[in-house]
């Protein structure tokens, strides 16, 4: 019998949003696409040319589903996942990020106390469900568009992201995992440049 191939997982950010030029929190809260992030996923469909894709899965903001229709030019049937979410920032959704902690340690656990989520819980909602997917027997070229922290803290249940990315997870930017065996191994990271 012969040995089972490794699968692909491809997360995406999605692409640039009104609060993301406003500088706001925005987690659970949404905001569409600005023409730039419509511009972002355009560029980022051409990465994808040359990749067949057998399924598509988003979070269930507006922003996250736009971005893959966009990707895929509307040919590959998708489902809206809410565990692919952004971290939950409870009271401080749609706020200045000039109120986000300056330190990691604080960040980690800042916004429970306020009905938001601690990044632990989502590592494990983002791992629990991307497992999830990848177990899937038919899928083997799988494309999840989600959000930085989401896809920041996934990235940091198999590797140290501050090794890997440098300054931040850019708007459309692509983590390519192999995944075999419950396991996630990162290939590479495609930063879109502008």
């Amino acid at each position: 019998m012969g040995r089972k191939m490794a699968k692909t997982l491809y997360l995406m950010r999605h692409g640039e949003t009104v609060f993301n030029v406003r500088k706001k929190i925005q987690g659970w809260c949404d905001s569409p696409l600005t023409p730039k992030g419509i511009e972002q996923a355009q560029r980022a469909s051409e990465y994808f040319n040359n990749v067949k894709l057998d399924h598509a899965y988003c979070s269930t903001s507006e922003r996250s589903a736009d971005t893959l229709e966009i990707v895929t030019k509307r040919q590959l049937a998708y489902t809206r996942l809410k565990d692919l979410r952004e971290m939950g920032f409870g009271a401080f959704e749609a706020e200045s990020e000039a109120l986000n902690p300056k330190s990691r340690e604080v960040f980690q656990t800042f916004f429970v106390p306020y009905g938001g989520e601690s990044t632990d819980q989502v590592q494990k909602r983002m791992v629990k469900v991307l497992t999830e997917i990848m177990q899937k027997p038919d899928h083997h070229n799988v494309l999840a568009v989600s959000h930085a922290g989401a896809c920041i803290n996934f990235l940091s249940a198999w590797e140290n992201p501050a090794k890997l990315i440098k300054s931040r997870f850019t708007n459309c930017g692509i983590l390519k995992f192999s995944y075999e065996d419950e396991v996630f191994k990162l290939e590479e990271v495609i930063q879109n440049t502008n």
